[in-house]
Formats: C-alpha cells, structure tokens, sequence
C-alpha cells in the first residue's frame, strides 16, 4: 500500500515533562498535570469538554524513533524483545500515542488534565470521550 496520509495537529501539550526518559511510562504512574492547547480553528470541537470528564487523547509522539520494530517492554533488559504492537512503547512506525486522562480545569482553549504523561510540546492529532463500559 503506497498511500499517504495527512495528519494535522489540533494543538500541543503544555507539560513540566521535558526529557521522555524521565516522563512515567503511564499516566497513573505519578505523571504530573498537564494542559492540552487547542488551535484556535478547533474551538468548536473543544467547546464541549468538561471538568471530570474522562477522554481518550489521541497525540504525535513527535520524538520517537520509527524505525524500530521490536523493543524490550518498559525498557527493560530482562523483559524478552517484543514486537511494538503487543506493546505500549513511543518507538513504532506511527508514533501514536493514546493517553486516558480525567479532565480536572478548562479555561477557553486550554484544558488542565490528569495523568498525561507526554512531554512538553508534543502534538495533540484528536481527542475522544470514554464512553461507558469503555467501548
């Protein structure tokens, strides 16, 4: 298949996470709140986004190698190599990431969530609702 794809980011992350070594594998393995940053051309598909609401955030992992097809799982020397799409690893050919947040502050077009462990500047390409029963 020789078809391309044209994927544009809707905003960025504002994060205190800086270097992806040290940022948690996990968002619940103590990542720090951070704010997604919508463009101004999306503020009518933001507009209903709201405290404590729990939302999948779709991002470019912008950092992340895309030649690397097999890794040791959580970087992890003593975990067997593993191919990238029976892990959660950054490293892949499209390096997107999936992030399960909570919602905690929205001010315009800025919105503070939990438990998002992307590093600072990474591009945000979607996001979606948590639909009950987590369909």
């Amino acid at each position: 298949m020789t078809a391309r794809y044209e994927v544009r980011p809707i905003g960025h992350v504002e994060s205190p996470l800086a270097d992806p070594r040290a940022a948690p594998k996990q968002g619940v393995e103590g990542a720090p709140e951070a704010w997604l940053v919508f463009n101004a051309d999306v503020a009518e598909a933001a507009r209903d986004l709201a405290v404590g609401a729990e939302v999948f955030v779709l991002t470019w992992l912008h950092r992340a190698r895309r030649d690397l097809l097999a890794v040791h799982p959580r970087d992890d020397p003593r975990n067997p190599e593993t191919g990238v799409f029976s892990t959660r690893s950054q490293d892949r050919p499209n390096p997107i990431g999936l992030h399960r947040v909570r919602i905690a502050a929205v001010d315009g077009l800025r919105v503070l969530v939990r438990d998002l462990e992307a590093v600072d500047g990474t591009p945000i390409v979607d996001v979606k609702p948590v639909l009950a029963g987590g369909r």
